[in-house]
């Protein structure tokens, strides 16, 4: 599993480098911005202090969307649960389930927001799995850099793409990117609209699934399938 950490609309060049600097410490190599180009500048590379190359590296996507396309699995940071939502998850219980997914995830990216607002409810909306550090207390709130090193620590020792496994195919056709995308055109035909409950239902759940389960459902969609091409 490759995991990227992305930072959206950074405000502070000098937690940039500090970020960058967490993940070398921990192994990582992957930094995603949205919609900055702090990582150019000195008051980052002042900060990186041996972790330049992952500043010049860095993967620059127009916005969060543009990520949701380019990951199997993405997960943004949030103080608290939203909306309703079950799948807010603390660091542990979050490499748990990344752990439970074993090759079913080629490309996963772990999202941090502003500064000053974190992400907005439309850029949350767009995430698979909702995760946050559970405080003692509300304030003062998490540094971004810091934020960014207590996840690096937490998920360190999961299994980080080398340039060599980069080259390896995924199993693309196996995975849960591939399981969404097939749901997506088959609860449509068993008069399932996307807007539906039950539809929200399935789609929030997907991403807790392990990879023995999402094989079963990608079984389970084939043999629906094969009686849909039946009839």
């Amino acid at each position: 599993m490759q995991l990227a950490f992305v930072l959206v609309e950074p405000k502070v060049p000098e937690n940039v480098g500090a970020a960058a600097r967490a993940l070398c410490t921990m192994g990582f190599g992957e930094l995603w911005l949205v919609n900055s180009d702090l990582h150019t500048r000195p008051e980052a590379h002042w900060l990186a202090h041996g972790s330049d190359h992952i500043l010049d590296n860095a993967r620059i996507f127009p916005d969060l969307a543009a990520v949701r396309n380019s990951v199997d699995l993405l997960m943004g940071t949030s103080a608290k649960p939203r909306h309703n939502r079950q799948d807010w998850h603390t660091p542990t219980r979050l490499r748990e389930a990344l752990t439970d997914k074993g090759d079913s995830v080629a490309t996963a990216a772990l999202v941090f927001g502003r500064e000053d607002r974190g992400l907005a409810n439309e850029e949350l909306a767009l995430c698979d799995l909702l995760t946050g550090i559970p405080m003692k207390v509300t304030y003062p709130s998490l540094n971004l850099a810091q934020s960014v090193m207590l996840y690096a620590w937490e998920m360190s020792g999961l299994s980080v793409s080398s340039p060599v496994e980069k080259d390896k195919p995924a199993p693309a056709e196996a995975g849960l990117g591939a399981l969404r995308e097939r749901l997506e055109q088959l609860l449509p035909r068993v008069d399932t609209p996307p807007e539906g409950k039950l539809s929200q239902w399935v789609f929030e759940r997907l991403p807790l699934l392990s990879e023995r389960d999402i094989g079963f459902v990608h079984t389970l969609c084939g043999n629906i399938e094969r009686t849909l091409r039946k009839k």
